[in-house]
């Protein structure tokens, strides 16, 4: 025989399914989006191994900091080109 705390207890339950099913739902979807987001940050890291020779976030970075420089002392050899041609 069911008590009132026992039709309470299924009452309050029966209340919180809906936000259970709901934080479940979000559960799965962030599990999923996880999975892809790993899938991603591995292609990404074979492409900068084999574009970059390397994954490693510093030396990436190193890398663009001497290309940027390349390319200043690039454009300042052919601004000064362009100047002599000018003279």
């Amino acid at each position: 025989m069911a008590t009132s705390a026992d039709l309470d207890s299924l009452k309050r339950l029966d209340e919180l399914r809906p936000a259970f099913e709901r934080l479940k739902a979000e559960r799965i979807r962030a599990e999923s989006e996880i999975e892809r987001l790993t899938r991603d940050l591995d292609e990404a890291r074979a492409q900068a191994r084999e574009e970059l020779g390397t994954d490693d976030e510093a030396e990436i970075l190193a890398l663009l900091a001497a290309a940027r420089a390349e390319n200043a002392a690039l454009v300042d050899a052919f601004e000064a080109d362009v100047r002599a041609v000018e003279a």
